[in-house]
C-alpha cells in the first residue's frame, strides 16, 4: 500500500492491459506491467496505466535483464512511494498452447511453461496476493517446473507456492460475473499466510451478476448492412469484410441455425476443388451460426 493508502499491483503477460484494467478502475496503482510486444504496451501507455514511464517494461520476462527492470521498479516504489511490498501480482500467461480453441497447436510445453516465470517472480518478491487467470484447462496442462520436472501447472503452483500462500482455484464462466459473452476461465488466487487470519481466497472470488443477452449488449448499436461499413460514431463497430459468396451461406439462417445444416450444398461453407463442391470442415460449433438474440453470446 502506498503512502496515500492506495493498493498496488504488478501485471505480467499483460498484452494491451484489458485483463487487468479492472485493478486500475478500482483505484489500484500499477507499479509495473510487462509485455513482450511493444504495440500492445503502447495501448496501456495511452490509457495511462502506470504512474511512472519506467513501469512499462517491454521485454522477454524469461530474461534476467527484464526481471531486473521489474525488481528495480519495485525498489523505486519502496523509496519514493513508501510501499512495504507489492499488494498483488496478476499473471495471464499465453493460452494458445492450452486452449481447445487453438486448432493449430503442436508441442507447446515451452510456451505453457511461461507460468513458471510468474511463479519465480512471486517467490522473489512475495506479494500479499497473487492471481492467475487462464483458460479452463489451465491447471491440467503440462509444464516444465523449476526443477526441470514435467508437472501439471496445478502441481507446479502448489510445489512452489503452497508453503507461503493459501491457494484456491475455480473454473468460472465469466458470463455469470458481468462478461458480455460466455467465457469459461480458470482463476487461481493466493493469499500470503501472514493474512490468512483476516482474509481467505474464497472472499476474493467475484460475486455473481445477472447474465447479459446478446440483445442487451449490442441491440442498440446502429444497423450495418454492407461489408466494410463502419459506424461513423464508433470505429470499433464495423462490418468485417468477407468474400461476397459467403453471404449466401448465412443469408437465410434463423436463430440457432448453422450454415453447415443447410440442405443445399451450395449454401454450406465450401470451396470448389476440380469443379466440385468440397464442404469445409466444421471445426468450431459457432462458426457460420446465427446466434440467439435473447441468449448469452459465445466467446
Amino acid at each position: 500500500m502506498t503512502k496515500d493508502n492506495k493498493l498496488t499491483y504488478i501485471s505480467l503477460f499483460s498484452s494491451a492491459g484489458v485483463g487487468c484494467y479492472g485493478f486500475k478502475m478500482e483505484d489500484f496503482e500499477c507499479i509495473a506491467t510487462n509485455e513482450l510486444i511493444e504495440r500492445r504496451l503502447n495501448v496501456q501507455k495511452a490509457n495511462n496505466k502506470c504512474k511512472y514511464e519506467s513501469g512499462y517494461i517491454c521485454g522477454d520476462i524469461t530474461l534476467n535483464d527484464t526481471k531486473k527492470l521489474l525488481f528495480d521498479e519495485i525498489d523505486k516504489w519502496k523509496k519514493i512511494d513508501k510501499i512495504d511490498n507489492v499488494d498483488v501480482v496478476i499473471a495471464t500467461p499465453p493460452c494458445q498452447g492450452i486452449s481447445v480453441a487453438n486448432l493449430k497447436k503442436k508441442n507447446e510445453i515451452n510456451r505453457n511453461s511461461l507460468i513458471i516465470e510468474s511463479i519465480k517472480i512471486i517467490n522473489e518478491i512475495k506479494p500479499k496476493f497473487f492471481v492467475f487467470e487462464n483458460v479452463a484447462a489451465f491447471l491440467k496442462t503440462a509444464c516444465i517446473d523449476v526443477d526441470d520436472e514435467v508437472k501439471s501447472i496445478e502441481e507446479a503452483i502448489n510445489y512452489n507456492l503452497s508453503n507461503d500462500y493459501v491457494i484456491m482455484s475455480r473454473v468460472l464462466n465469466f458470463k455469470d460475473y458481468g462478461s458480455n459473452s460466455s467465457r469459461t476461465r480458470t482463476l487461481v488466487i493466493g493469499v500470503k499466510n501472514d493474512y490468512q487470519n483476516f482474509i481467505s481466497p474464497i472472499d476474493l472470488f467475484p460475486k455473481k451478476h445477472r447474465v447479459k443477452t446478446l440483445k442487451s449488449v449490442i441491440g442498440k448499436m446502429k444497423r450495418l448492412n454492407e461489408f466494410g461499413e463502419i459506424d461513423q460514431n464508433d470505429i470499433y463497430h464495423f462490418f468485417r469484410i468477407y468474400p461476397e459468396h459467403m453471404r449466401n451461406w448465412i443469408h437465410d439462417l434463423k436463430e440457432g441455425e448453422s450454415a453447415f445444416d443447410q440442405k443445399d450444398d451450395n449454401k454450406k461453407p465450401h470451396t470448389i476443388v476440380d469443379g466440385k463442391i468440397k464442404i469445409n470442415a466444421q471445426k468450431t460449433g459457432d462458426k457460420y451460426k446465427r446466434q440467439y438474440w435473447d441468449k448469452v453470446a459465445p466467446c
